[in-house]
């Protein structure tokens, strides 16, 4: 008689994570994971893969990886378990056998997450192609230079006030009043739901330096590789929020 041999189980993380792009990795891994974490992929009291495959599977060091958990502990999401049947689980979350909406839900409710964001896209790398092809003169110089000092110098609870200065002098100094016009409206839009997830440093550090190559596009007057450095730096942006907010 022959064996009868089980089917291997399916892998229910297979069709939930990939590879992430090499510009925003911790935002990404970030927004993979939470994504996993809010289709209930992994149970709560599951355990998430080993830190090894997890990190091959995303394509991210294990270095970002443990900063990308960090945050998921910190949110109160996951544990982390020492031992012989240690690793990193999922924690119950209060509600969650209910399918009650999160509070976060409900305070997002109605706000067009992705129409913001593809707006605010639109809008800033529009102003950072301007910016670089049209050239600045001493003042616009000046003024950028400036408004980039202030991010680098703001403390964490002060950060997205001096980026939002920054993004705002790109679009005044874009020469299309309409653009900046439209820039403060979207911008105000885009700060509200930044303020509804958690101020985390690993991404301003990473924003800072997008920040400063961005500067030196719009000066060295490459107006193709600033767009392409603020397209980059809004995609940052949106894997966070969809990750928290979606």
């Amino acid at each position: 008689m022959d064996e009868v041999r089980s089917a291997p189980l399916p892998d229910p993380l297979a069709g939930a994570l990939r590879q992430v792009r090499a510009g925003n990795g911790f935002e990404e891994a970030l927004a993979q994971i939470l994504q996993v974490l809010r289709l209930g992929l992994v149970p709560g009291g599951g355990r998430l893969p080993a830190e090894r495959e997890l990190a091959a599977r995303l394509g991210v060091s294990r270095m970002t990886l443990r900063e990308v958990l960090k945050v998921l502990a910190d949110e109160g999401l996951v544990e982390s378990r020492r031992g012989r049947y240690g690793g990193t689980f999922v924690r119950e979350r209060p509600g969650a056998r209910r399918g009650g909406a999160s509070e976060l839900r409900r305070r997002i409710a109605g706000v067009d997450v992705e129409d913001t964001l593809r707006l605010r896209e639109v809008l800033d790398v529009g102003a950072a192609g301007l910016c670089a092809d049209g050239g600045l003169g001493a003042d616009g110089r000046d003024r950028l230079r400036a408004a980039l000092a202030s991010t680098g110098e703001a403390r964490p609870e002060g950060y997205r006030r001096a980026d939002t200065l920054l993004h705002l002098t790109l679009a005044e100094l874009s020469g299309s009043p309409s653009l900046a016009a439209q820039y403060a409206a979207v911008r105000a839009a885009l700060n509200d739901l930044l303020d509804r997830i958690p101020l985390l440093v690993r991404n301003l550090e990473h924003s800072q330096a997008q920040h400063t190559a961005l500067v030196e596009a719009v000066f060295e007057g490459d107006a193709d590789g600033a767009r392409d450095l603020m397209r980059e730096h809004c995609a940052g942006t949106a894997a966070l929020l969809r990750g928290f907010l979606s």
